[in-house]
């Protein structure tokens, strides 16, 4: 396959270690003590103290925060959604008795904006900041061309691994 290759998918690897550069101290000051590594891996290390819990019970969710990704675009502010996207998280942990302390991001884009990303992953940030996790690691994906139309707008996800 010739030619195959990021910038001919429209996929901006710039961009991608800007954005990085600008969400590195929002997730800096996040952070907990038991997370492991830096920013700018795609996986979270968590050094889980088990002398802390009885038992340990790892629980885990996911969620996202819908139709709100709309009004963040039209109001051209991104990081309420990221607050409220670790919030929809964290209520469905906190119900089942779980504390959260890291949680793993994935954001969906057409074109990766570095700016908006940053704002979002703030916004995130501080939603783990209130709920007493930490950004544990994640990823981009930018996809230009997927399904054949033109760019999509951003999604974002986060999983956290919390014990019960």
């Amino acid at each position: 396959m010739t030619g195959a290759s990021y910038k001919a998918a429209g996929v901006d690897v710039a961009a991608g270690e800007r954005a990085v550069d600008l969400m590195r101290g929002h997730v800096a000051r996040a952070s907990r003590p038991e997370v492991v590594g830096s920013l700018g891996g795609f996986a979270g290390l968590f050094a889980l103290d088990t002398s802390r819990y009885r038992r340990p019970l790892l629980a885990s969710s996911t969620d996202g925060v819908g139709t709100k990704i709309a009004l963040a675009q039209a109001m051209d502010t991104h990081d309420t959604v990221g607050i409220d996207l670790v919030a929809m998280v964290v209520d469905d942990l906190v119900v089942c008795g779980a504390e959260p302390l890291f949680l793993l991001d994935y954001i969906a884009c057409g074109r990766l904006d570095p700016d908006r990303v940053a704002q979002l992953v703030a916004g995130i940030a501080t939603g783990c900041e209130l709920a007493g996790g930490a950004p544990g690691g994640g990823g981009a994906g930018p996809a230009p061309r997927a399904a054949g139309g033109p760019a999509p707008p951003w999604a974002a996800a986060r999983r956290p691994s919390t014990p019960g």
